[in-house]
């Protein structure tokens, strides 16, 4: 079982970066009303924390006093209404913090979508799809939940600590350095232990980007999995995978398990020391013993946001890497775009200032490679008339989807170029190029809806009318209409409540309603039976008629109609021309072409038209 693709920035030891969690910042402040008052609510609650323990201190003073004289109305009227504001802050904190959690998660979801929709193909090639649900999952939740309740506890105790340090200096700066004594102490553990706990959470995320990995094999590949019988060996490969998580995840609570003691145990030293200085000057009666109990009070409420904000920095360590994760996506460069110019131009007039038609098409001196592999493609230079059929024949990795891929502009070429109509395509708007392409591939995909909804795809605005026409040009609709409910029949995730034959059929309708001036099969007819492809077959031929077309296949049977046949290996041109053209030439064509008729006819009744190129193949064997 594969892992999946492991980012290398997920091994990376980086300090805890501050511009980047100022720019996740950024999607708190977008909701500047509930940020306000969020902001407010925190000063609210500080203030009225700290109210409690002046005011408990103001009484035992003037119990110790004059006991006569003391108003008890004033203070438990004091009393109740920093109750109920410190009541009315909490219950406010508690809705700011959930609608900004919940705010957030929307935004940097919607972000990351929104980039994936963007990104180039070679962004996927080298991503499993574990590490890409982690980012839109455990992720952006993570980070959800530290930019709300975490900036929550952070303002708060911020604003707390600072307030108890300003009252204690004022009252007896003798307790109050006691009491901040133990602040650096506090910092050093906190340091310590940050590193540390950061390396395991990335770890963690790291093995949880696997495991999600494995689960989407597991459950893709379930068919494969019983045919092989690997049932018991997949379960032992996944149980050394969650044994490794569990490794990490234990070690990680173990470190912050240790962390917040510690810093409680800090918090008790704290306590400790302010009880002796401030006991030793109540007895020379340097301070009252209400103000002791004052000091008391607010050593210990000193260290209760401390806590908070330790186990908030020990969760800021460790969602350090799922922030690194997340903008590392949303981040992302597509490599293939519209270039500035093109930009500007769609900017400004609202295309890309070039004749919106297809025209003639030229690859010239093209050549591709993957990242830094092998060359794929090598000095490919092909003139494609407007209007013409061109099939790309050769052996398996000869690199003709490679060039479909190139002329798509899914890749762009390493070298040479690609012109349409004399123009370099990186000079036309990719989403004018790609909008005018019908591609129909050997594994089609749909979506989960209706038939009807997954040929629509083509054409939003498609009409019921157009939808059935549409299937109807491309074979698809009796089998349709034979269903319960037609074309409303629901095809499941992925259309696995469809036969593959029919899950191509409803993927070429959705090809001809998008009506495309360019139009692109790859391996298109090879998974319909030999009826249905004849059906096909005399569709294409108004499909393609006055349509730029390229048709990659393997059964030969298939593109003898082909304006031209070119026949591609190692990413080069071998021979080019009509079928009986290649044939007569026999050259790789021709031997390509014998085999198959040879396998063919082992395996198949041959059909009389198959029956007539045998002979034909035949004959000239003899000339």
């Amino acid at each position: 079982m594969n892992d999946g693709w492991i980012d290398e920035d997920d091994l990376k030891e980086q300090k805890v970066d501050l511009r980047l969690w100022k720019t996740l910042l950024r999607y708190t402040l977008h909701y500047r009303r509930t940020a306000i008052t969020f902001v407010f609510v925190a000063f609210a609650l500080a203030a009225s924390d700290l109210g409690f323990p002046l005011l408990t201190g103001l009484l035992i003073k003037d119990i110790e006093t004059d006991p006569a004289s003391v108003n008890l109305s004033f203070y438990a009227i004091v009393f109740g209404l920093l109750s109920v504001s410190l009541s009315a802050s909490i219950w406010g904190f508690v809705i700011c913090a959930g609608r900004i959690r919940t705010s957030v998660s929307h935004d940097i979801r919607l972000d990351a979508f929104q980039k994936l929709q963007q990104l180039s193909f070679n962004f996927y090639d080298t991503r499993s799809t574990g590490w890409l649900m982690a980012r839109l999952t455990s992720d952006c939740q993570r980070l959800s939940i530290i930019l709300a309740w975490g900036v929550m506890d952070l303002i708060w105790g911020t604003t707390v600590m600072s307030g108890i340090t300003v009252v204690m200096l004022v009252y007896n700066w003798k307790i109050a350095l006691a009491v901040l004594a133990v602040v650096p102490f506090l910092f050093g553990v906190s340091m310590y232990f940050k590193k540390r706990i950061l390396r395991t959470s990335r770890l963690v995320r790291k093995t949880n980007s696997r495991i999600t990995g494995v689960y989407n094999e597991g459950i893709m590949g379930v068919q494969t999995t019983k045919v092989f019988v690997r049932e018991e060996e997949n379960l032992q490969d996944f149980d050394r995978l969650t044994m490794e998580m569990y490794e990490h995840s234990v070690r990680n609570a173990m470190l912050s398990a240790v962390y917040l003691p510690l810093v409680l145990t800090i918090g008790s030293v704290a306590i400790a020391a302010a009880l002796v200085v401030g006991g030793h000057q109540v007895i020379l009666g340097s301070i009252a013993i209400g103000e002791m109990v004052m000091f008391m009070y607010f050593a210990q409420l000193f260290f209760t946001p401390a806590q908070e904000i330790s186990a908030w920095f020990a969760e800021l360590q460790m969602a350090q890497a799922s922030a690194e994760r997340v903008l590392s996506l949303i981040d992302s460069v597509p490599e293939v775009k519209d270039t500035d110019a093109v930009v500007a131009r769609v900017q400004e007039t609202g295309s890309d200032g070039h004749p919106d038609e297809i025209g003639q098409i030229e690859f010239h001196n093209v050549e591709f490679r993957y990242r830094d592999g092998p060359q794929i493609i090598g000095n490919f230079s092909l003139l494609v008339q407007p209007g013409e059929t061109v099939a790309l024949v050769g052996a398996t990795g000869g690199g003709k989807s490679t060039i479909v891929n190139l002329l798509c502009r899914f890749y762009e070429p390493t070298a040479g170029q690609i012109l349409l109509n004399g123009i370099d395509y990186t000079d036309r708007s990719l989403h004018w190029l790609q909008s005018n392409l019908g591609i129909v591939l050997q594994q089609p995909h749909l979506f989960s809806g209706t038939i009807a909804d997954n040929i629509r795809y083509g054409n939003l605005s498609a009409s019921q009318a157009e939808i059935e026409e549409s299937a109807a040009f491309a074979g698809a609709h009796d089998f349709i209409t034979s269903l319960d409910k037609g074309y409303d029949t629901e095809v499941g995730e992925g259309g696995n409540q469809l036969s593959l034959g029919q899950k191509q059929l409803v993927s070429f309708a959705r090809a001809v309603l998008k009506r495309p001036k360019l139009l692109v099969m790859d391996e298109a007819t090879s998974s319909i039976d030999t009826e249905t492809e004849q059906l096909i077959q005399q569709s294409l031929l108004r499909i393609l008629e006055d349509r730029t077309s390229f048709v990659i296949a393997h059964r030969l049977s298939t593109i003898k109609a082909a304006d031209r046949i070119v026949v591609i290996d190692k990413g080069e041109i071998q021979e080019q021309g009509t079928h009986q053209e290649l044939l007569k030439r026999k050259g790789q064509y021709y031997e390509l072409y014998t085999q198959q008729a040879v396998r063919d006819l082992e395996i198949l009744d041959v059909s009389s038209e198959t029956e007539t190129d045998s002979a034909l193949v035949e004959q000239q064997t003899k000339e």
